[in-house]
């Protein structure tokens, strides 16, 4: 990942602590509501970039690259609060609309994973866009476990072979494991009440707790592959969720 999603969920960590979040059925403003409308499809086309599927990414980018076209037709000029003072509010619609432009490219060429990289990008801006306005969704709770995630997963192997590493390692975890509870404590009311959120979300705690306890063992084999059961779970519910 790159270092600025590294900051991005330190800053989104704090965020969270302090200001309550915003479910998609219950967006405080139509600019926010609209955006995560136009979400749905960019989570696909970042699933669909993972897993080697280059006729569903385009279809995918494609449906992407229409939500957020309306988004710039509607708001571009004139966005509704709390976005009408963001004096950055129209360059960062432009830069998710050349994210998605350089990753339609990339989906045509069947570069999947430059693709998706790309499309990490446009997660980031639109992050930083509410950010800046002082609005939280259930997504950004989503993002911040996910760059926690992508910290354990990515250095993890690193850091267990470092000195202290299991302590290192188990200290990181412990991060994600706080994350993880916010994922549910924040979760919208319609979100809470879904019998499938519950079980992905469950499914997302356990692969945590899992890891957790294979770091208690203090068996580097057993936490390699605790290691290798905690990306899936939550891809499945961000998917579907985030």
């Amino acid at each position: 990942m790159k270092a600025s999603v590294s900051t991005l969920a330190i800053r989104s960590l704090f965020a969270l602590c302090s200001i309550a979040s915003i479910g998609i059925a219950s967006a405080a403003d139509p600019v926010t509501d609209i955006m995560q409308k136009a979400y749905a499809p960019y989570r696909v086309a970042l699933f669909k970039t993972n897993s080697n599927s280059q006729a569903e990414a385009q279809q995918a980018i494609t449906q992407a690259q229409q939500s957020w076209g309306q988004i710039a037709t509607q708001f571009g000029a004139k966005p509704a609060a709390p976005y009408d003072r963001d004096t950055d509010f129209a360059k960062s619609l432009a830069e998710v609309s050349k994210v998605y432009a350089k990753a339609a490219e990339e989906i045509g060429k069947n570069q999947l994973t430059e693709a998706h990289e790309t499309l990490e990008h446009a997660r980031d801006v639109m992050s930083e866009m509410r950010h800046r306005n002082n609005v939280i969704v259930y997504s950004d709770h989503m993002n911040a476990y996910h760059a926690q995630m992508e910290l354990v997963l990515i250095d993890g192997p690193k850091t267990l072979a470092g000195p202290n590493g299991i302590q290192e390692l188990t200290a990181q975890t412990g991060a994600l494991e706080f994350l993880a509870a916010r994922l549910k404590s924040e979760a919208p009311a319609d979100y809470a009440k879904n019998d499938e959120f519950n079980t992905m979300l469950a499914a997302v705690q356990k692969s945590v707790a899992d890891l957790k306890a294979a770091l208690f063992t203090n068996d580097a084999t057993k936490v390699k592959d605790a290691l290798g059961k905690v990306k899936v779970p939550y891809s499945k519910m961000f998917i579907k969720f985030g």
